[in-house]
């Protein structure tokens, strides 16, 4: 299945993405499960699979597409976990023990075919293309064997960075990834029954049609299982929760000169199963 959340004449709705449109669940179950996360905590996907035969309420011209999650309780972000990424760096260092790891805000980003904001304060914009992993089922401590049990499905990020900004403190980066609309989620979740978490999976970005960005998580340097491992060691993932899995070598800020984002770009993140997130950048008003 394919999950969407989108506005409707500005009020919240969910519903299933089909070839032919968009089911709109939110008319159908939206009662009992106000919004995609509530359903996702009740454990009950097969309500809304029931309804993947009946005709589409809405074309996706007619919605304003959101995050799939509107409101996730946590979005945690992992730095510098493809092999290239890491080489980026040329600091001659041993790969990680842990994953680097940073959280960002829900008002840090926007849905599918939503303009992304280059702030006033920095011209140092910057993209990043990722998977996201949904969480559909509570945990604390899962094991490795155990952890795909609890992913809901896949999702695509555009982890847009304001690159001066992450470097005003000595040891983080948060800051620079919190800039309100500065990135992006979507365009909807594959559910794992349509998409196989366990990979590999391709992933590109592209601005204005050129590929900046091409890896595979085959050649991540945690793999998701790690990733939900490790983070339940000191945090309970919740039913919602995202996890950004890192990006691939070839970020604006790495060319020489460095390719910044400016108003009118084209940013696109696709992965093989998942489809294509798109957003258009623009200046701060």
């Amino acid at each position: 299945m394919r999950l969407a959340s989108y506005l409707v004449t500005g009020a919240v709705h969910y519903g299933l993405v089909v070839p032919t449109g968009i089911v709109d669940l939110t008319r159908r179950i939206g009662g009992q499960y106000p919004t995609l996360r509530h359903l996702l905590e009740a454990g009950e996907l097969t309500r809304a699979a029931a309804h993947e035969t009946a005709d589409p309420d809405f074309q996706p011209d007619d919605v304003t597409f959101l995050p799939p999650i509107v409101a996730p309780e946590k979005i945690w972000c992992i730095g510098i976990n493809y092999r290239d990424r890491n080489a980026e760096y040329q600091d001659d260092s041993a790969l990680p023990r842990y994953p680097s790891l940073f959280a960002r805000a829900p008002t840090s980003i926007v849905g599918h075919q939503q303009p992304i904001v280059r702030p006033r304060v920095s011209k140092e914009f910057d993209y990043e293309g990722e998977i996201v992993l949904v969480i559909g089922r509570e945990g604390r401590h899962v094991p490795r064997e155990q952890a795909f049990e609890h992913v809901c499905g896949l999702t695509l990020c555009n982890e847009g960075s304001v690159r001066d900004w992450m470097r005003h403190g000595k040891f983080n980066v948060t800051q620079g990834k919190n800039f309100d609309r500065s990135g992006s989620i979507g365009p909807w979740i594959v559910t794992s029954d349509e998409l196989d978490p366990r990979g590999p999976i391709e992933i590109w970005t592209r601005v204005n049609g050129e590929t900046r960005q091409h890896d595979s998580t085959a050649r991540l340097l945690f793999g998701f299982a790690e990733l939900i491992a490790y983070l339940t060691t000191f945090a309970t993932l919740k039913p919602g929760d995202l996890i950004a899995t890192g990006t691939p070598a070839g970020a604006g800020g790495r060319f020489d000169p460095p390719r910044w984002l400016v108003p009118g770009d084209v940013v696109e993140i696709e992965a093989g199963g998942i489809g294509v997130l798109r957003n258009r950048v623009v200046d701060e008003a």
